[in-house]
């Protein structure tokens, strides 16, 4: 693709994101799409965001379980970026009604980094000396392109679908929870509905954020000290409404919970 198409498409997203309005699959269009093209698409629609105001405070990897990558028949995983306009506290309420347009929940643990990861040949003991704490979070994802109807190059595109997301409140180090074993139970209006273990993302969440930063390191992109790094759903993707309520527990972890309005 040539830079003008990229930057179209990016526009278009951006666009479909403030608008509300979903378009149709990108790959549905005759463009033949790269996932390096899609990723340069990516970092447009991000770009327009930046100009808006917003900031990068941290990176998200999508598409790790087996759960996801079957609900999306997409198979590998993506990342995308995270700005200041997409957190939440544990507990706030979320307007999704105004934000977003096929949202989705997913039950997450955080990385908050201490220092910079990379890549390539980042291991994970490396990602386990650099980071700060881990906690229990929902990504709440979207989809700009209508009806979730997305191979791997529209997800990407779409900055992995990212949509907003909330922060336990508490955190704890690294090495005093298994993040391989650890269980995860995620409630939704006081029934559960899923459980998963930190395995369930390519076999522990630490490969996860070693995964994103030698990716990103292809790209001469670091994961940055003081970044958020969600690092993948444990569960399935649960749709989500105004008047919902969710809660996320994780053995050794604790908590996060949100309130949809």
């Amino acid at each position: 693709m040539d830079q003008s198409q990229i930057n179209q498409l990016g526009d278009e997203l951006y666009q479909a994101m403030l608008k509300r309005e979903a378009v149709s699959p990108l790959t549905s269009r005759g463009f033949d799409i790269s996932i390096d093209d899609a990723y340069h698409i990516s970092l447009r629609m991000l770009q327009n965001r930046l100009d808006a105001g917003e900031r990068v405070i941290g990176k998200k990897i999508g598409v790790t379980s087996k759960a996801v990558q079957n609900m999306l028949n997409v198979h590998q995983p993506d990342f995308g970026y995270l700005t200041d306009a997409m957190v939440y506290n544990s507990g706030e309420a979320m307007p999704i009604s105004e934000k977003l347009m096929q949202p989705r929940a997913e039950g997450e643990i955080a990385f908050i980094l201490k220092r910079d990861l990379t890549g390539p040949g980042v291991t994970n003991a490396d990602v386990l000396a650099a980071t700060e704490c881990v906690m229990p979070c929902f990504e709440i994802v979207d989809s700009r392109i209508q009806d979730w109807k997305i191979a791997i190059q529209d997800t990407v595109a779409d900055n992995a679908s990212c949509g907003l997301f909330v922060l336990g409140d508490q955190a704890v180090s690294p090495r005093k929870v298994d993040l391989v074993t650890c269980g995860m139970v995620v409630e939704k209006n006081g029934q559960i509905i899923s459980t998963g273990a930190g395995a369930a993302a390519l076999g522990s969440p630490v490969n996860c954020v070693a995964w994103l930063a030698n990716t990103l390191g292809r790209f001469g992109i670091s994961l940055k000290a003081g970044e958020v790094i969600l690092s993948g759903s444990l569960v399935p993707l649960e749709p989500v409404k105004a008047g919902d309520f969710m809660q996320v527990s994780i053995g050794g972890m604790g908590t996060a919970s949100v309130r949809f309005v």
